[in-house]
């Protein structure tokens, strides 16, 4: 069995050009407040890889360009379309107002673990929190409705960005998928 690792060439990777302009999955990422810089660069590369519309930076979210967004980001920021605002809540109340279904992804009563989890509208955007608050408990009451990945040690908590990529895979995996 032939398992040589492939080239760049084989990988046949795109610009941040043809990126641009190819069809984006129809997912938002709202960032709330995360303050950890590798966080936000590890979040813009998951972003790329599933082709995303957009992130939103709120609150104390830092912005590109940043050395430190860079280092995990590896270019994402030049490729994902990204916009700061202010306050979460008001970016979710602007993104419903478009027609965007909005989930939270936290630990809450009554939220729908991601096994059981189904698409059921585009687009829509994902909501994921400060590394220690979570998201904020006003944007949780503003949205549709709240995942949450089932875990069984003793943390349980998944570091943000990984949060937000396995959540993400899941959503891709059955709008494309499936």
């Amino acid at each position: 069995m032939d398992r040589d690792k492939l080239s760049m060439e084989q990988l046949g990777r795109i610009s941040v050009e043809e990126y641009k302009r190819k069809e984006k999955t129809p997912i938002v990422l709202v960032l709330d407040n995360i303050r950890s810089m590798s966080n936000i660069g590890s979040i813009f590369r998951s972003a790329d890889a599933f082709c995303l519309e957009k992130i939103y930076l709120c609150g104390i979210t830092a912005t590109p360009p940043h050395r430190e967004i860079n280092k995990t980001a590896l270019g994402a920021t030049d490729s994902v379309d990204w916009q700061y605002m202010e306050s979460t809540f008001e970016c979710v109340k602007t993104l419903k107002s478009k027609g965007y279904t909005i989930y939270s992804l936290e630990q809450t009563k009554n939220s729908i673990m991601l096994n059981d989890f189904k698409v059921s509208s585009i687009p829509m955007a994902i909501v994921v929190g400060n590394e220690v608050e979570g998201v904020e408990q006003q944007v949780i009451d503003f949205c549709d409705d709240v995942i949450e990945i089932p875990q069984f040690g003793t943390k349980h908590s998944l570091n943000v960005s990984v949060s937000c990529a396995v959540v993400v895979w899941e959503i891709v995996k059955q709008l494309k998928f499936q």
